[in-house]
């Protein structure tokens, strides 16, 4: 009886670490931003968050351009986190530094892009959205550079496009009409205060708490 008694006591104390560990892990992961999440870019140096419409650019490529605006409340701020097209991440797994995503745009299901192609203020890259329904190229990957393991919610991080090697950034410059004060967004080659990013506002996914189904169990 003794020897039951303590194995039942050893697989009490067992699951309760287990449980506990697993909350933990849970925790934490919610710290971090995860595959799937819709969220608002702020570049912290000027103090405006990434923003799209359906107004494209009057030179260049042609394409939607990409702006940075002060107001916290455009519904055309909000960007989706999501993985490479062949490679796509799992919804609600947290995103590593170092990992390469695409960023689309809520509204117009467009990516976030750059080419060689000449920004219309500063002469830096321009960026642009790009693509179909969530769907462009290779040019709509960029990278993650962050600290650590995983891109953390409240941390400053850096986009560097995997194609051409810039930047996300902006400057300062503002447009005219038709979208007068709307900061430029662009891409440059070194990294420095002006490409600095932090999430704000958003929806978080969370890692799924649901076993995976195997149709063949």
């Amino acid at each position: 009886m003794e020897l039951i008694r303590a194995v039942h006591g050893f697989v009490r104390s067992l699951l309760f670490l287990l449980l506990w560990s697993n909350c933990e892990g849970r925790e934490s992961e919610l710290n971090y931003v995860t595959c799937g999440s819709l969220v608002k870019l702020l570049n912290t140096r000027h103090n405006v968050r990434l923003h799209s419409h359906d107004v494209k650019y009057g030179s260049g490529s042609g394409q939607q351009s990409v702006t940075g605006v002060e107001n916290a409340d455009d519904a055309n701020s909000y960007w989706q986190i999501r993985g490479k097209p062949n490679r796509p991440c799992q919804r609600g797994a947290a995103i590593k530094c170092g990992q390469a995503i695409r960023i689309t745009h809520m509204k117009t299901g467009r990516n976030l892009h750059t080419h060689h192609f000449s920004s219309p203020l500063s002469n830096n890259q321009e960026v642009s959205a790009f693509g179909e329904n969530g769907e462009g190229d290779d040019l709509d990957l960029w990278t993650v550079q962050c600290e650590g393991v995983h891109w953390e919610r409240d941390e400053a991080v850096r986009f560097k496009h995997v194609g051409t090697d810039v930047f996300l950034s902006v400057t300062g410059e503002q447009y005219g009409h038709p979208i007068r004060g709307q900061r430029e967004v662009h891409g440059m080659s070194s990294s420095n205060q002006h490409n600095w990013w932090r999430t704000m506002e958003g929806v978080f996914i969370q890692p799924s708490q649901e076993l995976i189904r195997h149709d063949e169990l």
